[in-house]
């Protein structure tokens, strides 16, 4: 499954406090994505490997890891990176 492929690769390099990945593949069905089967997915991640690096830098990160998938399994993928001490701020303020 493409979701546990996307957990591995970005577990195996970012060793994350928190990794959610949500498949939103069939909201997109007729989409030229996923006509050629690429899905849509959005990442929530949570790593101290974010630590000092802005927002582009953190999309970079992930999409070199996911690069070879970015070809043909994944069409669009939505990122949250955050750090820990980002993240507890961001569940308190809900």
């Amino acid at each position: 499954m493409i979701t546990e492929l996307i957990r591995q690769k970005l577990t195996t390099e970012f060793n994350p406090q928190l990794i959610e990945i949500i498949d939103n593949s069939a909201a997109h069905a007729g989409h030229a994505g996923a006509r050629k089967g690429g899905g849509h997915y959005h990442v929530t991640i949570v790593s101290d490997a974010f630590d000092g690096k802005s927002l582009v830098q953190r999309h970079q990160l992930i999409y070199a890891v996911l690069a070879e998938m970015m070809k043909d399994q994944i069409h669009a993928l939505g990122i949250n990176a955050l750090t820990p001490s980002e993240h507890i701020t961001d569940t308190t303020n809900e």
